[in-house]
């Protein structure tokens, strides 16, 4: 049910020309197939729009109900997995890697070379838990093409979207490439969050897909996110689009998608299909400090905890990161335990409140969690890169735009 905006501080008129705008500049134009925005203030829905076509080919609407590839909105659901088996005592955020992962114990940084030939010093210090979920740990992804590290995890398909193997390839392969650079040392988006899947299978006993399914989705009541669409389910999937030089393309068709079976590498770090009312419902846990309708997930302090900016020496992102991708913007912004912060609205010239948390996929999906406001905004669409379009900056803005009253 939907509230009345007035009623929670917020405009319907300005909430109204926030899809005006998009529909006039990405779907009009053939530049996004659909949008859909949710928008929740102070526990009430405020606003939920939904235009455009799930598929376009066969000329499928939009519904709010609409199946979406979430990929990397997946990497704080694993991040928020991870952290209830610290709280139950089975890992620390300063356990060594190596702990669960044995074969990663003598893992090299690289120096020199190519994978047959790669030279390589011993790091500073282990790979620690804190730099899988902070992306410090040295790993990285092939798609960055930026060195000969990430050469060889294109060679061995490690983290490229189609999921190729399982996690136990990955975790072997990985035993033999170097990392980026010792951990701790620098910023990079990276399978790290692949990697915590791993371990909360290994470190629970369960495989990830079921702890997931029995620990996280079925107490939020999380019913439509998976790691696959099932066949009854499957007249919902949306159609998946890319931008090339000849134009937006059909990417992944959502009636001969790989999504339609049961997946083998089971991605912690981009793997899931969800709504927008699943995530809603977890965001909902994440801003009442871990708990939605009497099921609790993690403490209040963890959640704190999660969202605290945790780069070395309270850095942002421009300082740290090496990366050549994100989904974040730099300046101005931190990172925590699966989610980037808001450290400073101003240097990052978007509007935010020191606090906030969020993060986005690689078709263009994206939330944050503003506590102080007491705001959920989540943006669904399927078109790839992320970064073609500023609609995640325009989306921040217009939604801000809409308040007619902050909190102090």
């Amino acid at each position: 049910m939907v509230t009345r905006p007035e009623s929670v501080g917020l405009s319907s008129s300005r909430l109204e020309g926030m899809d005006r705008f998009l529909k006039e500049r990405y779907i009009d134009t053939g530049k996004l197939p659909n949008a859909l925005t949710l928008i929740a203030r102070k526990g009430e829905v405020a606003h939920f729009g939904v235009q455009g076509f799930a598929d376009v080919e066969r000329k499928k609407p939009l519904g709010e109900d609409t199946l979406f590839r979430i990929y990397s909105m997946t990497k704080p659901i694993t991040s928020v997995a991870f952290m209830m088996l610290v709280e139950q005592g089975l890992v620390a955020l300063d356990d060594p890697v190596h702990r669960f992962i044995p074969e990663w114990r003598n893992l090299g940084v690289y120096d020199a070379g190519f994978m047959e030939t790669f030279r390589t010093h011993r790091p500073k210090r282990p790979m620690l838990m804190v730099d899988l979920l902070r992306h410090t740990s040295g790993l990285t992804y092939g798609f960055q093409q930026r060195t000969n590290v990430d050469a060889a995890y294109r060679k061995l398909k490690l983290g490229e979207i189609e999921k190729f193997g399982t996690l136990d390839y990955m975790i072997e392969k990985l035993a033999g490439v170097p990392l980026e650079f010792s951990p701790g040392d620098a910023w990079n988006y990276s399978v790290s969050t692949d990697i915590l899947g791993y371990l909360v299978g290994k470190i629970s006993g369960m495989p990830f897909e079921e702890y997931l399914k029995a620990r996280v989705f079925e107490p939020l009541k999380m019913h439509d996110t998976d790691f696959s669409v099932p066949a009854k389910k499957a007249d919902r999937f949306a159609a998946c689009y890319a931008v090339t030089a000849q134009g937006r393309v059909l990417y992944d068709d959502p009636a001969k998608s790989h999504y339609l079976k049961p997946a083998t590498l089971v991605s912690g770090g981009g793997g899931l299909v969800s709504t927008a009312g699943d995530y809603l419902r977890f965001c909902r846990m994440l801003i009442n400090g871990g708990e939605l309708d009497g099921a609790r997930l993690l403490s209040p302090k963890t959640i704190q905890l999660m969202t605290a900016n945790h780069l070395p020496g309270g850095k942002d992102l421009s300082e740290m990161s090496i990366s050549l991708f994100s989904e974040a913007n730099y300046s101005g912004i931190g990172f925590g335990l699966g989610f980037s912060v808001t450290l400073d609205a101003a240097r990052s010239l978007i509007p935010g409140t020191p606090g906030d948390f969020s993060w986005g996929g690689a078709a263009s999906t994206y939330f944050w969690v503003d506590p102080k406001e007491e705001l959920i905004a989540i943006f669904m669409t399927q078109l790839m890169p992320s970064t073609h379009y500023p609609v995640r900056r325009e989306f921040r803005t217009l939604v801000y735009s809409a308040f007619t009253e902050a909190n102090k």
